[in-house]
Order: structure tokens, then C-alpha cells, then sequence
């Protein structure tokens, strides 16, 4: 059942691509506001409390949920934990963006895939080159796919019903919201929210990181991985864009523009420079390493029947 309600999310959101934006992003923001005026003083200590209410509360409530539901007519508990991973999870949140910005390098349209990558990373790239536009959206989605996808699967196996998939979220939406704000007038608030989703993180991020090896060119991954991840500033996208970039052969990282200026950063991966090819590679990878995740899942779900 835990398969085949991961599979019936992901044709969903397929079919039905959710307005994330609007159905999912604008409540949490309020509910986080809502926490951040009642909790925050500047501690840590605060934001801690603040953490686990917010996420306790909502695991807890999804658990209940799931059981009463499963003890009425398990289909029910099945639906609802359809419903829950397709609000949680999903390629299409930010695969537009991929997808358009893509289509605008085959086309010619440098200024139209500068504006989309502008849009995606809310930062402004008008001198960027075609190559750095490829190159930091193949970034943005080895990444957003690990969040939007495999990380939440991860967590889902682990925790009865859809609470995994929630757990992971919110706590990853928590470190946004407030682990990486920086202003004096925020204080360390964010403090517990960054160092709980890299804790909840640090094992499907390698797991993620492994799977890009795996399905991709193992060899080079392996060897970006070890010799490179350290290097980026936040160390666990390091390790997905070092691991990806190695198994897609394709260079990332690398100086950028933004903003108007020159943006050092190191290099990740190895071979040859980004292009809408290279993106077109990304899209593969990402769905051979979830096809390689589903077979697992299959392959434990016979090894456990043929066990009892």
C-alpha cells in the first residue's frame, strides 16, 4: 500500500499539477508568521519550542488522522495518505521553471531563461551566459528534486502513515522560513529549525547523493563526492551537486553572475559545460533514480510477503 499510494500521488500531481504557491507555501508562511509573533524573543531557546509545536502537532494530527481513517475502511486511510504526499510531494513544484527555461535555450532566448533562473533563485542574472543559465538551473533541480521528492519518500517508509512525509516538509519549509534568516531583528530564533532539518536530512541526503551515483557514471560521482562536496558553502547541496554533476558529466559551480556582480564559487563535477542537453541529461537522472527507488521499495515489499 505504501508504494502504491506514492505511485498514485505522483500520477496525480502529473495530471494535476498542484498551485504549490498558493495552496501550500501561503499557509505555512502564515502559520509560521503566526508562531514567529507569539515565540520569538531572539533566543534559541524559543525557536526551539516553536519547532516542536508546529512539528509535533502536525505529525501528530496527520498520525491520528491516518488511523481512524485505516480502522473505518483502510481505502480511506489510503486516500488520505495520497492526498497528503500530494500536497507534500511532487517533480511538477518547481519543474516548470526547468522545463521553460530549458525550451528558452533551445529557442535562442537568452533574455527569456535569464528572466525564468532570476525568477527561480530570486536573484537577478541579466549578464549571464547561456552555459551559467544552464548550469545553475541543472543546480537548482538536482536539489529541489531531493527535497520535493526523494527526501520525503525517505521519511514517509520510516513514520506510520503520512507523518514522515509532513515531518520532513515542514521541517525543511522551517529552515527557509527561518533558519536562514540572518537579521539582527530575527535573532537566533532559527537556530534549532536549520540544525533539525540537517540532522532529519543527513541520511536521505546521502541516500540521494548514492542513488545519483548508481543510475549515473558511478566512478566520476564517487570521486566529485569525495573530493569536492566540502568545498561548497552548504555542505549537504555540495554533496548533490557534486554527486550529480560527476554522474551527469557535466561541470557546475563555477563563478556566475548576479546581481550585477561576480559571484565566486567552486567547481563541482567533471566534463564538459552545461547546455539544455545537459538539462535534458538532468531530467533522466533524477527519474532512473526514482524508478531505482520504487524497485527497492518493490524488492522489500516481496522479501518482507515471502518472509511471513
Amino acid at each position: 500500500m505504501t508504494l502504491f499510494s506514492l505511485i498514485l500521488a505522483l500520477l496525480l500531481e502529473q495530471l494535476r499539477p498542484l498551485p504549490v504557491a498558493r495552496v501550500v507555501h501561503a499557509p505555512l508562511r502564515a502559520f509560521a508568521a503566526f508562531l514567529e509573533d507569539r515565540f520569538n524573543d531572539g533566543e534559541a531557546r524559543h525557536g526551539t519550542v516553536a519547532w516542536w509545536v508546529a512539528v509535533l502537532g502536525c505529525c501528530f494530527a496527520a498520525a491520528f488522522v491516518f488511523f481512524i481513517l485505516w480502522h473505518v475502511q483502510p481505502l480511506l486511510g489510503v486516500a488520505f495518505n495520497v492526498i497528503v504526499l500530494y500536497l507534500t510531494m511532487g517533480f511538477r513544484q518547481v519543474s516548470h521553471y526547468f522545463t521553460d527555461i530549458q525550451l528558452a535555450l533551445r529557442m535562442g532566448e537568452l533574455p527569456r531563461a535569464r528572466q525564468l533562473i532570476g525568477e527561480w533563485r530570486r536573484r537577478t542574472h541579466d549578464h549571464s551566459s547561456s552555459s551559467e543559465v544552464a548550469r545553475l538551473a541543472i543546480e537548482e533541480a538536482l536539489v529541489a528534486a531531493h527535497r520535493n521528492v526523494f527526501g520525503v519518500i525517505f521519511w514517509y517508509l520510516l513514520l506510520p502513515g503520512p507523518s514522515g512525509a509532513i515531518l520532513y516538509r515542514l521541517a525543511c519549509f522551517l529552515n527557509e522560513e527561518w533558519g536562514a534568516r540572518t537579521n539582527p531583528d530575527f535573532g537566533r530564533f532559527g537556530d534549532f529549525a536549520a540544525r533539525a532539518f540537517a540532522m532529519l536530512d543527513w541520511v536521505p541526503l546521502r541516500l540521494t547523493a548514492a542513488a545519483f551515483s548508481v543510475v549515473g557514471d558511478f566512478e566520476d560521482a564517487v570521486y566529485c563526492w569525495r573530493a569536492q562536496a566540502n568545498q561548497w558553502t552548504d555542505k549537504a547541496a555540495g554533496i548533490l551537486l557534486a554527486s550529480g554533476g560527476g554522474a551527469l558529466g557535466v561541470r557546475l559551480g563555477m563563478p556566475i553572475q548576479e546581481s550585477g556582480e561576480v559571484l565566486e564559487r567552486p567547481e563541482m563535477g567533471i566534463g564538459d559545460d552545461a547546455d539544455a542537453d545537459f538539462m535534458q541529461s538532468t531530467i533522466g537522472l533524477i527519474w532512473r533514480t526514482l524508478v531505482l527507488a520504487f524497485l527497492l521499495m518493490a524488492l522489500l515489499g516481496v522479501a518482507g510477503w515471502v518472509g511471513n
